[in-house]
């Protein structure tokens, strides 16, 4: 059975209203102002390929190195053949389906001016609306990204037919299921709600502006990695999770090239509604990474990837490196807290590690504040 999330229509007046302010946005940073067209297929990409062609190899020319996770098979791809769906961007919850768009005409333009700028420590708020936004965006529209953020929304819908369910605000059952009630549907399994992952990728869209200024308003470490015989490698989720000492928070870990990446840390303190496009709160660290700081980071990468790998140097060491940490994957978790007649959700992320050997993980899991 297919249940519907009951904010849909309640949420599309702000979504309407949020994709007016993207498009609004996107003017600003020299885009065209939509029109109506024909409509036509498109093969979007929810990793910018400018980001992938980062990764490319020297002895390949316009190829990198890949490795999927479930069967450990290797490859070698264009970035434009890899991270790519049809009609990724296009959303029908928006009235603009393709709002998306205009904002990445503000970031993949100038993402490798962005990139240089912060290698060199020349950091202005360009360079930070264009990192930040990179992050935002593959969080919004990447299958990961959507399926992670499905997560709370399905525990949401589960927990309120449960409370309705509970007041009998439903109907008889049908004698076909034996009469059992909705709750007791869902607690067998019987039935089962399934989120269009459309719907987040929606919410995400409509807020992208504001999870931009977020990330770019936090303290990042800019991380140098000195090793070319151990260069970053990057994935089709680019974004990894880092716990801290606050179980509230994790740091956002995002590989930029082979020799860059950064560490965004999330601050509880930080006034969102106040918050605008001059990152008057963004600090930030250099910092030249030793080799076991960056095999760490990279085992991240490895755990977080959805389902494949990509780097630039064939070494003999990466196979089984990757292997190593293919059974990992990114889930989302939750946690019922009773409060009074009332439930309190806890909803948070893990990195966890398949049974199956050699499979792609089923679901994965951490704690978080972004």
């Amino acid at each position: 059975m297919f249940l519907r999330t009951g904010n849909e229509v309640a949420s599309n007046k702000r979504l309407q209203g949020d994709a007016a302010k993207l498009r609004a946005r996107g003017a600003t940073l020299g885009a065209q102002t939509p029109c109506r067209r024909k409509y036509v297929v498109s093969l979007d990409h929810y990793v910018p390929q400018v980001h992938l062609k980062n990764f490319y190899s020297p002895k390949l020319g316009s190829l990198m190195y890949a490795i999927r996770k479930s069967d450990l098979k290797s490859f070698t791809p264009k970035a434009q053949s890899v991270c790519r769906i049809e009609d990724g961007s296009t959303n029908s919850y928006l009235r603009e389906d393709r709002a998306v768009e205009e904002f990445l005409k503000g970031i993949e333009p100038k993402y490798n001016m962005a990139l240089e700028n912060l290698a060199a420590d020349n950091i202005d708020a360009e360079c930070i609306y264009v990192i930040a936004g990179f992050v935002a965006y593959v969080l919004v529209c990447s299958p990961a990204g959507m399926r992670i953020q499905s997560g709370p929304l399905k525990r949401s819908v589960e927990e309120t037919a449960r409370v309705l369910d509970s007041k009998e605000s439903f109907s008889s059952p049908p004698p076909e299921i034996c009469g059992e009630s909705l709750a007791e549907l869902l607690r067998s399994g019987k039935v089962r709600v399934e989120i269009d992952p459309k719907y987040p990728q929606a919410i995400g869209i409509a807020s992208i502006l504001s999870q931009t200024i977020t990330f770019g308003n936090f303290e990042w470490d800019v991380m140098i990695n000195p090793f070319d015989d151990s260069p970053f490698f990057t994935s089709d989720f680019p974004v990894a999770i880092e716990k801290t000492e606050d179980v509230r928070v994790l740091n956002r870990i995002t590989p930029l090239s082979p020799n860059l990446a950064i560490r965004i840390r999330p601050n509880l303190s930080f006034d969102r509604d106040r918050a605008d496009f001059s990152f008057a709160r963004f600090r930030h660290t250099v910092r030249k990474l030793s080799r076991t700081e960056v095999v760490s980071v990279n085992s991240l990468i490895v755990r977080c990837a959805e389902s494949t790998v990509f780097f630039r140097d064939d070494y003999k060491w990466i196979p089984k490196f990757v292997k190593r940490n293919a059974r990992f994957r990114i889930e989302p978790q939750t946690q019922r807290i009773p409060h009074g007649n009332r439930t309190l959700h806890w909803f948070t992320q893990e990195v966890i590690e398949s049974r199956s050997q050699g499979a792609s993980p089923t679901n994965s899991s951490d704690s978080l504040a972004t």
